[in-house]
């Protein structure tokens, strides 16, 4: 990806950010957009690996039910799971199970599905706590899915998730997700974020630029 296509990756991505955060502060939507950018680099990382993984027994489609190819996978081969998900373990590191996978989150998102909010609450406490050990304790704790920034009840917090969740789907959609793509994306939207709450973006991270030179040294 070109320095142009990564400037406009960010760019599409603030401007969704802008579109939809409302009367929340862009200090409390900031942790939304980047969390759900975390889960689907994760995710992403984690399919390949499957697919390298199981090879030609990974399978093309989910089939006739909508399944991910993923899902379908658990669904054919149930007594292998445990063997499986601990392979993952030892060369991944970590396991993510189908349903909490962003592929899936994406797909109820864009459904408007009425159990999108209880699922991500589900997968994100899997993730932090029986993905692998303790390696990702506390990684979705800055993000409050109760929030009635989000809305009044559940019903009303479920649809802006959905709305949030399929605009960074489909503007992200076109654009190549590599684990530097994704990590320039994710640096520069903690820039705008924190200029837009009138913060230094060091507040938040090590700027690219001062880790490069202190890894020289």
């Amino acid at each position: 990806m070109s320095n142009e296509d990564q400037k406009e990756l960010g760019n599409t991505l603030w401007k969704i950010a802008d579109d939809l955060r409302g009367s929340m502060n862009a200090d409390d939507f900031r942790d939304y957009m980047l969390s759900f950018l975390f889960l689907r680099y994760l995710s992403d990382n984690y399919e390949a690996s499957v697919k390298k993984e199981l090879g030609k027994d990974y399978p093309a489609d989910g089939g006739a039910s909508g399944l991910s190819p993923l899902s379908r996978w658990y669904k054919d081969n149930a007594d292998d799971i445990g063997e499986f998900e601990l392979q993952m373990r030892r060369k991944v590191h970590y396991v993510i199970k189908p349903d909490f996978l962003w592929s899936n989150i994406a797909e109820l998102a864009r459904t408007q599905h009425g159990d999108l909010l209880h699922r991500l609450e589900d997968g994100f406490r899997y993730i932090e706590n029986e993905s692998f050990a303790s390696t990702f304790s506390g990684l979705f704790s800055e993000i409050n899915l109760s929030s009635e920034k989000l809305g009044k009840n559940y019903t009303e917090r479920n649809a802006k998730l959905c709305t949030i969740i399929t605009k960074i789907a489909e503007g992200i959609a076109r654009f190549s997700t590599s684990t530097d793509i994704l990590g320039d994306a994710y640096e520069y939207l903690i820039g705008q974020f924190a200029a837009g709450s009138g913060k230094k973006a060091g507040e938040f991270y090590t700027p690219q630029q001062i880790s490069t030179i202190l890894s020289e040294i």
